[in-house]
């Protein structure tokens, strides 16, 4: 063997060779976390919608009453039907959420979470609405970063781990295809590797400034976790609070004086930070303490005004009405984590914002879930005999098929759970997310006993079964089908209803092209003869 040919031989591995080790490593251990993370995020951008569709037993109003005097309502009647309450929390209503939802500290403590009480009430009226228990909404964003059945720090820590993996997936990416750019715009069919290859790099060129920022803000939103040398430093608690309280809404505890003194009428005071921010801005009203001579007011503006998380809120003195704070300002490091996790969260999206966050957002699961596929498509052409994998490789592939199209079938079952779950079933809510979980775990079962080609078309066929029924579902068993939402143009359920019918569209055409497919088998290599190695050598 020459010289040139044995210093050819020793080369070291180039930065691509080494970055696209890392790439496809990290993007597969992390993988499937991120999947569920991903998918259960896009959800959640229309967390509300979905939350509203879950309560159909909920009228839409035609018209919402003005913040200030749904405030003053709601205050004094839950003073009257809680006498000696210590704290009253209201969230107002919304065009998206038309119901007024309260917590409460009753007298002596009790009550559910935390010691506070909470229910849903009409806006107008001030009465309670009748409304099944349910996770809605709440739950899909909830499991996008604290999962379930865990404590919600080591979920955290989980989480944001696989989020560091996903933030080196993305740039080994980008080092590793040369052509990324170039490769978005072809797109060969019918190619097995390199149709999947190409598949991935365009969903994953497609959105990369949306999928670097929501994955380096999700890590900034919850860098106090991860770093909390600086927090921990402080003296004392009190200026930590200091400092928390410039990123999250934390209203000093007030304690109470012990002299009964009746509550000023809040109405002026939601009018008056009304038009400081303008219509349509406030989202909360916080009091401490009500019938109490030190008792405060907090006017909360909604985040759904402003791009920054960073509260901003104006504090009453609750006898006399007199402004006792502004807080519209937060230091620079705060603004900046403020901006990224609103950024990230999406709430100050108008219908057509939350919609491309949505479609960008559910790019960003295909690029994931392509990761995972082609990771067992370029190695099933690499075993010896394709027809009987190693474990290693039959635990990646059954994996795969219980997370991209098990978790399809599993979000599909959530929806028919709150239909069809007894009204009156204790701890429903719970049962809900039970189901959901359930459902997850028998998919995982089924793709390990059924071949990997069945086992995608039949739990992508099923999925768009329950996607489709489920519209069909609601107009069972509630007075809100789609033939009488669409012509209302009531979004919050005719939406739901069309959104579902073209997921399972997508569904039913990804079953129709994994029953389609054929491998493409390789030609096996003729062998060199020793006359060719001769010449060679």
């Amino acid at each position: 063997m020459s010289t040139t040919t044995a210093t050819r031989a020793i080369k070291p591995r180039g930065i691509r060779q080494t970055m696209s080790d890392l790439h496809i490593w990290v993007g597969l251990l992390a993988g499937w976390i991120l999947y569920a993370m991903f998918l259960t995020g896009t959800a959640s951008y229309f967390r509300d919608e979905i939350s509203r569709y879950t309560r159909p037993e909920i009228a839409t109003p035609q018209q919402l009453p003005p913040p200030a005097e749904t405030s003053a309502r709601l205050i004094a009647q839950l003073q009257h039907d809680s006498p000696g309450a210590r704290q009253i929390s209201l969230t107002l209503p919304t065009a998206r959420t038309p119901w007024v939802a309260a917590m409460w500290a009753p007298a002596g403590g009790g009550g559910g979470r935390h010691g506070m009480q909470s229910g849903l009430f009409d806006a107008a009226t001030g009465t309670p609405l009748p409304s099944r228990e349910t996770a809605g909404g709440d739950f899909f964003y909830a499991f996008h970063f604290n999962l379930h059945y865990m404590p919600a720090r080591w979920a955290r820590w989980i989480v944001g781990l696989c989020a560091m993996f996903m933030l080196v997936a993305i740039v080994s990416g980008v080092i590793t295809h040369k052509k990324i750019f170039a490769d978005f715009f072809t797109f060969r069919w019918g190619k097995g590797q390199r149709s999947w290859l190409d598949g991935h790099a365009a969903v994953s060129v497609l959105g990369l400034p949306f999928h670097f920022m929501i994955t380096w803000s999700g890590l900034v939103m919850l860098a106090v976790l991860y770093m909390p040398w600086g927090l921990s430093k402080l003296p004392d608690k009190r200026q930590q609070q200091q400092v928390t309280s410039e990123m999250r809404l934390s209203l000093p505890r007030q304690p109470a004086a012990g002299v009964a003194a009746a509550l000023v009428d809040v109405a002026p005071l939601v009018a008056q930070a009304e038009q400081r921010w303008g219509v349509g801005s406030i989202g909360a009203v916080q009091v401490q303490n009500p019938g109490d001579a030190a008792a405060r007011v907090a006017v909360v503006r909604a985040q759904s005004s402003r791009v920054s998380t960073t509260p901003h809120y104006l504090l009453f003195d609750g006898s006399s009405g007199r402004l006792l704070q502004a807080k519209e300002h937060s230091g620079a490091a705060a603004q900046t984590q403020g901006v990224l996790y609103g950024l990230h969260l999406g709430r100050f999206a108008d219908a057509a914002t939350r919609w491309l966050y949505f479609v960008v957002s559910l790019v960003g699961t295909a690029m994931v879930g392509t990761g995972l596929v082609l990771w067992t498509v370029k190695r099933r052409s690499q075993l010896p005999d394709p027809k009987r994998p190693y474990f290693g490789f039959r635990l990646v592939e059954r994996l795969n098929i219980a997370t991209v199209a098990g978790l399809s079938v599993a979000m599909a079952a959530f929806f028919w759970a709150n239909r069809l779950l007894p009204i009156s079933l204790p701890q429903r809510a719970a049962w809900e997310v039970h189901v959901f979980f359930i459902v997850w775990a028998a998919m995982l079962v089924h793709a390990c006993l059924r071949t990997p080609k069945r086992a995608w078309v039949e739990q992508f066929c099923l999925a768009a079964m329950l996607l489709a029924l489920v519209p069909v579902l609601n107009a069972a068993t509630t007075a809100r089908p789609l033939w009488v939402t669409l012509p209302a143009a009531d979004w919050g359920f005719a939406g739901t209803d069309l959104t579902l019918l073209a997921l399972a569209g997508l569904h039913a055409c990804l079953a129709w092209r994994t029953w389609r497919f054929t491998p493409r088998v390789a030609r096996a290599r003729a062998p060199r003869t020793a006359a060719a190695s001769g010449v060679a050598s």
